[in-house]
């Protein structure tokens, strides 16, 4: 996932029209509870991916000063404190039509 993916995503606190964000599933708790699903999905997703490029970089034999001294390393942990919070993207997703969902309780009642 790359700053390109999300650079259209305000990086702060953005406020939302909350009629907005209940007309998808016509429950604003509803919506309020997949968009923190998807926020969890992405969070593990950038946490991995965040992980595996840290991970070239770790040998046994680092000692204090390589550590704090790996400019690359550091480099990748800043473009990744530079993205959107994961609950920004969520949101921007869920507005925009780009999470599924689905509810079975509701299903079953259409049955």
């Amino acid at each position: 996932m790359s700053q390109a993916k999300y650079g259209n995503i305000p990086n702060s606190t953005v406020t939302r029209d909350l009629r907005e964000l209940d007309k998808p599933t016509g429950n604003l708790y509803e919506s309020i509870v997949i968009i923190s699903k998807r926020a969890n999905q992405i969070s593990v997703e950038l946490k991995e991916e965040l992980n595996a490029k840290l991970a070239e970089f770790a040998s046994n034999n680092d000692n204090l000063e390589e550590v704090f001294e790996n400019r690359e390393q550091i480099e990748i942990s800043k473009h990744y404190e530079r993205l959107p919070k994961p609950t920004l993207i969520a949101v921007d997703e869920f507005l925009n039509g780009k999470v599924y969902f689905r509810n079975p309780a509701k299903e079953q009642e259409q049955d």
